[in-house]
């Protein structure tokens, strides 16, 4: 039996990863910090870096998270209430087709939305998500009042009205059904409202 190309076996583990979930080592602390683009200052005023983690695999790092709130903070029980911002900055090369795959199978795992609003959310995932490179920044903003926007290195992707989707979506990181606990824990650290 000849083996896969190294290529074609890397492109499989992390789709198969992505989609299985892993390990998320968490900073355990927060530290002042600048928003890694001015996106961010622009759809949150007085933004605060709540929390970060990174998303690791059997020693592999996929990505660095970070959680951008501002003054309102972060409300689990209301997630549009304020605008937030998730910033995923990868660690290496992933196929835009294999994100979007990989957040409809952790919205189907956590259990958001009917199977038909899955697979019409992943249909606009998959128009949204490109091919990323090493370093580059996916970042996702909850819109205040429902839907959400996502940005590539900080220029605009799409802005998505769906107030369903954007809740499942950041769901999958901020939810207590996320299958990365401790990432979810890591971003979470700073996010309660501010006076």
């Amino acid at each position: 039996m000849r083996l896969p190309q190294r290529s074609m076996l890397m492109a499989w583990l992390f789709g198969w990863l992505l989609t299985c979930g892993g390990v998320a080592a968490a900073s355990g602390q927060v530290t002042p910090a600048t928003p890694p683009s001015n996106y961010i200052g622009q759809e949150i005023p007085q933004a605060r870096l709540s929390g970060e983690g990174t998303y690791t695999w059997f020693g592999l790092t996929i990505y660095h998270a970070q959680l951008w709130v501002g003054q309102q903070g972060y409300r689990g029980d209301a997630p549009e209430a304020a605008s937030f911002v998730l910033d995923l900055r990868y660690a290496r090369a992933l196929d835009g087709k294999k994100i979007a795959e990989a957040s409809y199978d952790q919205m189907k795992k956590i259990g958001v939305g009917g199977e038909g609003q899955r697979q019409a959310w992943l249909a606009t995932m998959l128009q949204i998500f490109p091919d990323v490179k090493e370093g580059q920044h996916i970042g996702g903003v909850q819109v205040a009042g429902g839907g959400a926007r996502f940005y590539l290195d900080g220029k605009l992707l799409a802005d998505v009205p769906d107030a369903a989707f954007a809740r499942a979506f950041f769901a999958i990181w901020l939810a207590p059904a996320s299958t990365a606990k401790s990432l979810r824990t890591a971003l979470l650290l700073d996010a309660a409202p501010r006076p």
